[in-house]
């Protein structure tokens, strides 16, 4: 059975889910024009997936803390699920450090890839923030898509102190 939960976050509504084996989706509540719920079910093909808060209070946790500030890191059971390629591009997002960015062609350099690949790896990415596919920016340093919108990476960034705040006049 999978467990799925609804978690209010500063870039917006995101939904959780849970395998036997960990967390296996983090996504926007609509990821890339999408409900949430469609992703979930793309991802467990056949399963049961109950609404369950239980199983995300520790990620409530953890994301409040990054939210606030005092979590550069997080530590949950992963169950991601995906290509080959695309777990690999994964570990290597979960590499980047705290407050750092890396351009798609480096991270396509260390896998012997290509950046458009790993920019389609990227957005394929199951597990928003966790697995940290807002760090990776493009070749000239500018901000390429992502799945809860360029204004929530710009926001992930800047929290992490990777951007400068953008100011208002």
């Amino acid at each position: 059975m999978i467990a799925a939960a609804r978690i209010s976050s500063p870039v917006g509504e995101l939904v959780s889910a849970f395998s036997e084996e960990g967390l296996a989706c983090l996504v926007y509540s609509k990821h890339k024009g999408r409900d949430a719920t469609e992703v979930i079910a793309a991802l467990f093909p056949g399963e049961e997936i109950n609404r369950d808060e239980s199983r995300s209070v520790e990620l409530r946790r953890q994301l409040d803390e990054y939210f606030g500030r005092g979590r550069d890191c997080f530590d949950l059971p992963l169950d991601l699920r995906g290509t080959a390629f695309q777990l690999s591009v994964w570990r290597e997002l979960l590499r980047i450090p705290y407050g750092s960015v890396v351009r798609y062609g480096e991270v396509a350099s260390k896998l012997d890839s290509a950046a458009r690949a790993v920019g389609t790896a990227c957005g394929a990415n199951p597990v928003s923030i966790i697995v940290p596919c807002h760090r990776v920016i493009g070749a000239d340093g500018g901000l390429r898509g992502y799945a809860g919108g360029l204004e929530a990476k710009r926001f992930l960034l800047e929290l992490e102190g990777a951007l400068q705040p953008r100011l208002i006049s």
